[in-house]
């Protein structure tokens, strides 16, 4: 049987390079999509329903086990998940998070041939829920947010003041390529902090990315509806904007 993949490693030469030696190695294995970033990833998994996937650990918009995480809360698209990091410390966790096997950057043969011959084996079973995410999660967030503490304000030029804007005051954030949007009840005001480096600083169980350039406060989600193609939308209590929400999000919103 020919097995399809996923590839998502933002570094466009080691993703290559994993793509080469994967095609010298299991021919049989067909490649539908590489990518370079965890949202992209979500998409090309949802678009072509893979058998395997290898996820880089740390990646821009959303991290390998985000992308795993929101694999196992979605039955449709799980999938056979290898974890690729430059970090061998989360060899342990990536094993206790049920991944079918992790790969050290960059890339040797021989392990490589060893995480292969472990996937063809793993391949005749139906994909698990991938357990304990959250652990390696919170670990992977710790090394990236060494502080480990979380955004309590979000500092914002206002004319010539500089206002403090307490982060439960935030009913969403919306970016563009150069600036983000922090909306509350009673001011608008823009600010030049990317949207990926707010979103390490916030309360995961609060805060909600619905969009690679949208994150809302999920105590202030008034509606929740969809169009007749089955697109879903955010209504905030109080605004007048439909915050779209992308398809490797709408899992937030299944039971709504």
């Amino acid at each position: 049987m020919n097995y399809t993949a996923v590839i998502a490693e933002d570094e466009p030469i080691l993703r290559a390079q994993l793509k080469a030696k994967l095609a010298r190695m299991w021919p049989e294995l067909n490649v539908v999509a590489d990518v370079g970033d965890g949202e992209a990833a979500l998409e090309a998994i949802d678009e072509h329903r893979p058998q395997l996937a290898f996820l880089d650990i740390q990646m821009p918009e959303m991290t390998g086990v985000e992308v795993a995480k929101s694999l196992a809360a979605n039955r449709d698209l799980r999938c056979h998940v290898v974890f690729v990091t430059a970090f061998d410390q989360y060899a342990v966790q990536a094993f206790e998070a049920n991944a079918v096997d992790y790969v050290l950057k960059p890339y040797s043969d021989e392990r490589l041939q060893a995480a292969v011959a472990r996937l063809k084996e793993r391949l005749s079973v139906v994909p698990a829920p991938t357990q304990d995410l959250d652990t390696l999660v919170a670990r992977l967030s710790a090394k990236l947010n060494p502080a480990g503490e979380r955004l309590k304000w979000i500092k914002a030029s206002v004319g010539t003041q500089l206002r403090l804007i307490p982060i439960d005051d935030v009913l969403f954030f919306q970016s563009d390529e150069k600036y983000t949007l922090v909306a509350t009840r009673d001011l608008d005001t823009l600010i030049r902090t990317p949207i990926k480096e707010i979103l390490d600083g916030l309360d995961g169980n609060k805060f909600w990315q619905i969009h690679r350039s949208t994150i809302v406060n999920a105590t202030a989600v008034d509606v929740v509806t969809r169009d007749f193609r089955g697109q879903a939308c955010v209504k905030i209590k109080g605004r007048p904007e439909n915050l779209v929400v992308s398809r490797p999000f709408s899992h937030l919103f299944k039971q709504m």
